[in-house]
């Protein structure tokens, strides 16, 4: 149902049951991270019903400051997340998951809730869920880079970068 290995790009058809992996996830990180977080977020493609999507479920979560990260770290290593380091204005502060030696099933952005950027993680997910067009048109392009950049995760991304950019300006 999930995972992908690191630096691989596949799209696949949406799978409804990708919200029960976040919500088991959410749950999860509730109860080991709780009391560091203000708030914990499905977001990216896997959280738009109907939107194709690389297996691998990404999750926002908001933070009072940057400085809560460091409680955070032990709790979710506990939990089989690997620190991967701050991603600063790319995606914040970075945990996976894998399960298997990089096959990872879970991004986790640690972002402090007044970063644009968490902001902009609950627009563009919100945007897409209730505008076909849009979500059309990003699927399609999805599809596109997957052909051009089937090993090459981080040209896929920022292949999407002007759109994503675009869409939150228009919205």
């Amino acid at each position: 149902m999930i995972g992908l290995e690191k630096g691989i790009v596949r799209v696949v058809t949406h799978n409804p049951n990708w919200r029960d992996a976040f919500e088991l996830e959410r749950h999860v990180l509730q109860e080991h991270i709780g009391g560091h977080v203000l708030d914990i977020q499905h977001v990216g493609s896997t959280a738009v019903p109907g939107l194709d999507a690389k297996p691998v479920i990404d999750i926002a979560v908001a933070v009072a400051s940057p400085a809560v990260i460091p409680s955070c770290r032990q709790p979710l290593c506990g939990l089989g997340y690997v620190d991967r380091g701050d991603g600063g204005t790319d995606g914040g502060y970075l945990f996976v998951k894998e399960s298997g030696r990089e096959v990872r099933t879970h991004h986790l952005h640690v972002v402090a809730i007044d970063d644009p950027q968490w902001r902009n993680y609950l627009r563009f997910r919100d945007i897409l869920s209730t505008d076909v067009e849009v979500r059309k048109r990003y699927g399609e392009l999805k599809m596109s880079l997957q052909e051009q950049f089937s090993q090459d995760r981080k040209a896929y991304t920022d292949g999407k970068n002007d759109f994503i950019c675009g869409v939150l300006a228009e919205g």
